[in-house]
């Protein structure tokens, strides 16, 4: 099977990375929030949850899903979250509109509930976890050019999967923790000759 191309040129003449496609969803995604950084517990919070939720299917169909997912997990309000009982996990999996997945939304419930302890005594604990795996800026030489270029996993995502689960966390292993990275600006993953790599 062939890789896909590294770079699309959209409908409107600029170059993206291949993955966005025309989708006009997609494309404001890439351009205005893929691997821009972001901060904030309750931001890194909802990010951790839909990569969870993301897991064995394709991002668009989160990216689409997204309000809902909003609207069901009460804007990721991490106290909120963390107090859903039995008759919320029952509403959320009636939900055609999210990831009705039983293991996922348990996890997101649980992970509230560890975040909330953290982040009660010592706001911006998430923030700061998180953002305590961002490796040294990449040199610019070194940006990568296809998308066999970019890796699964990391030494990083590797070590902030293992600390998160010691905290308690599920459904954050390594994959799903570079996704992260990548999304939330950790890492640069724009490949060479995309526009936002040459913005940066």
């Amino acid at each position: 099977m062939s890789e896909r191309p590294a770079l699309h040129i959209g409908t409107d003449g600029v170059a993206r990375c291949g993955w966005s496609g025309d989708d006009p969803e997609y494309q404001r995604y890439h351009d205005e929030e893929w691997g821009r950084p972001l901060h904030g517990d309750r931001a890194l919070f909802e990010k951790l949850s839909l990569e969870a939720f993301q897991s064995g299917l394709s991002w668009i169909t989160i990216l689409r899903r997204r309000p809902t997912f909003r609207s069901a997990f009460a804007d990721f309000d991490i106290e909120t979250v963390a107090a859903f009982d039995d008759h919320d996990v029952q509403r959320l999996l009636a939900d055609p509109g999210i990831i009705r997945n039983r293991a996922k939304i348990d996890a997101t419930i649980a992970n509230a509930r560890t975040l909330v302890d953290l982040v009660r005594d010592d706001p911006g604990a998430l923030d700061r976890i998180v953002w305590g795996f961002a490796p040294p800026p990449r040199d610019p030489a070194d940006r990568p050019r296809a998308f066999g270029d970019l890796p699964a996993i990391t030494s990083e995502s590797t070590a902030a999967s293992k600390h998160l689960r010691k905290l308690g966390f599920r459904f954050v292993g390594p994959t799903t923790f570079y996704a992260l990275m990548q999304s939330a600006g950790l890492v640069d993953d724009h490949l060479a000759g995309c526009w936002r790599a040459e913005a940066a």
